[in-house]
């Protein structure tokens, strides 16, 4: 596999970013499976590469890995700051497929993600679910806006930035919100996975609970382990291999 980093000009965010990308060094590019990766909210753009085996789960599939850069921005438009969910939805494939050739089909695209990620990745995969061919999401912050109260005093202030000062979470940016717009039978395939001891399982079950009760084609999977690298390296290699069957 060919491990890349790359520091290009974003127009939605008026600024220079960074992705790391993890291309197969055979085949055809425009026919190899594409995997968004997104990071956590204390990680960047290496943090994957870095703490998990997944440059090896992704070698087993031949697929691409891209890993894109969105600081601490909770994968939003913030209020008082760039738009990254603009970024990632909507220029970061465009980008990749220009610079690596990736095929922009539905059935070649995959988007995952853990904590801050994997809230990022559910809100991609149901706000635009005609991309993605499956979604997973490792000990994701489920519910925004319960955690957005509770969070700590340094959080409160960062999420002024990202939603305003009265720190709302518009329904776009709510999980549960956009689960009940979407339609069950074109969404993708969603994986959602959560450590016993991680303190974001309660959310995470009743969010599980609801695409059940939707009529998802979706699996919430869970086992011991708190919010940390081990878990979410068992986690994505369990996601790669049921979605890229």
């Amino acid at each position: 596999m060919a491990h890349l980093h790359c520091d290009f000009t974003s127009e939605s965010l008026g600024m220079v970013t960074a992705i790391n990308a993890v291309l197969p060094e055979q085949g055809d590019l425009g026919e190899a499976r594409v995997i968004y990766l997104l990071h956590g909210l204390q990680d960047n753009c290496s943090g994957w590469s870095r703490y998990t085996a997944v440059e090896r789960y992704a070698r087993e599939k031949n697929a691409v890995l891209i890993m894109p850069e969105v600081q601490r921005s909770f994968y939003a438009d913030m209020a008082w700051g760039p738009n990254y969910f603009t970024y990632v939805l909507e220029e970061l494939p465009r980008v990749c497929r220009r610079m690596f050739d990736l095929s922009s089909r539905r059935e070649l695209n995959y988007i995952m993600g853990l904590s801050m990620g994997g809230y990022g990745a559910l809100k991609c995969a149901l706000t635009a679910p005609e991309r993605y061919a499956g979604c997973a999401a490792f000990s994701a912050v489920a519910d925004l806006p319960l955690w957005a109260e509770s969070c700590e005093p340094q959080m409160k202030k960062e999420l002024r930035a990202i939603f305003g000062p009265e720190r709302t979470v518009p329904e776009s940016c709510d999980l549960f919100a956009l689960a009940r717009k979407a339609d069950p039978e074109t969404a993708p395939r969603i994986r959602t996975y959560c450590g016993e001891q991680d303190a974001l399982l309660e959310p995470n079950q009743r969010f599980a609970d609801l695409l059940r009760d939707l009529g998802f084609h979706s699996e919430f999977r869970h086992w011991e382990g708190g919010h940390e690298w081990p878990f979410w390296d068992r986690a994505v290699e369990q996601a790669i291999n049921a979605l890229l069957d």
